[in-house]
């Protein structure tokens, strides 16, 4: 579980609902100061949300770019169904992500953290022409890590014989809070009233499916490498869901830039905000040389 620096929006960033033909989409959301360069729109990770992304939106903006960070179909204050697993199959999510960018204004930058980027990669396959660039944050050509997927199948295993907020109890037990380097299921003490909300947000049947796919996902790098599509891989400096050699070795093949965050994990979005978002400004720039 990432851990965002507020779970308040701070000045300048409005919390709203994205209205679109496949339902409403909860989202935060960003205006540049000056003209725009471009729309962003951004995907968070399993069991994340919206707000793992909320401290780029003032250093993006700064640097001309509309934000627009959603919770996906059953994530934290997102819709969704509590049982039926099919809602959350890879198709069906892909699907959402194009209205979502529809709903924002086609063409838009798309930014996938972990699981996000697997759905923002499935979502260009299926209509690269919604989107400017695709940029994949910590997030691998294929399956996540065996340890990782260890953890995933622990947590779907509790999820059919558990509520929520059992699974939760069962979470806190089982990570000491000061261990904060668990990946996607990171816990902490100065935001756990925040993050247990959020946990209980989410839909159940949505945590088992993505989960299944996050173990199950197929290396479909060759057909993304095959859009003429500009890429980008951005990571931490170290990572256990997606090892940097598999991360390093995707960006040669998809001729992506590559930017590693230094002092970062699985979430540079979260542990290094600004850093992050100066590597994803500068890329942009790149492809906007005018502005």
């Amino acid at each position: 579980m990432s851990r965002p620096a507020t779970f308040t929006p701070p000045p300048g960033v409005k919390a709203h609902r994205l209205h679109t033909p496949r339902g409403d989409f909860a989202a935060l959301e960003a205006t540049p100061r000056g003209p725009s360069k471009g729309t962003v729109l951004l995907l968070p990770g399993f069991t994340g949300s919206k707000e793992d992304f909320i401290s780029l939106h003032e250093p993006l903006a700064a640097d001309g770019y509309r934000t627009v960070a959603v919770d996906g179909r059953g994530q934290h204050e997102s819709p969704g169904s509590r049982d039926d697993e099919s809602a959350y199959t890879q198709d069906e999510l892909a699907r959402d992500v194009l209205a979502q960018a529809d709903a924002v204004g086609t063409p838009v930058h798309l930014v996938g953290h972990s699981l996000g980027g697997q759905i923002a990669r499935a979502a260009v396959l299926m209509d690269p022409s919604s989107f400017v660039s695709l940029t994949l944050i910590a997030s691998g050509p294929a399956e996540i890590s065996p340890s990782q997927q260890q953890r995933v199948k622990l947590l779907r295993d509790a999820l059919a014989v558990m509520d929520m907020a059992q699974v939760w109890e069962a979470i806190q037990a089982m990570e000491p809070p000061e261990d904060t380097d668990t990946g996607d299921l990171d816990t902490g003490l100065d935001d756990r009233a925040d993050l247990r909300r959020r946990w209980l947000g989410n839909s159940p049947a949505q945590l088992i499916a993505t989960g299944r796919q996050l173990c199950t996902e197929p290396d479909r790098v060759a057909e993304l490498a095959a859009l003429p599509l500009p890429k980008h891989v951005l990571s931490g400096d170290e990572d256990n869901t997606w090892p940097l050699p598999l991360l390093d070795d995707m960006a040669v093949r998809l001729d992506a830039r590559r930017t590693v965050v230094r002092g970062s994990e699985h979430s540079p979005n979260t542990d290094q905000p600004r850093e992050t978002a100066r590597a994803l400004a500068d890329f942009w720039n790149t492809l906007h040389p005018q502005a």
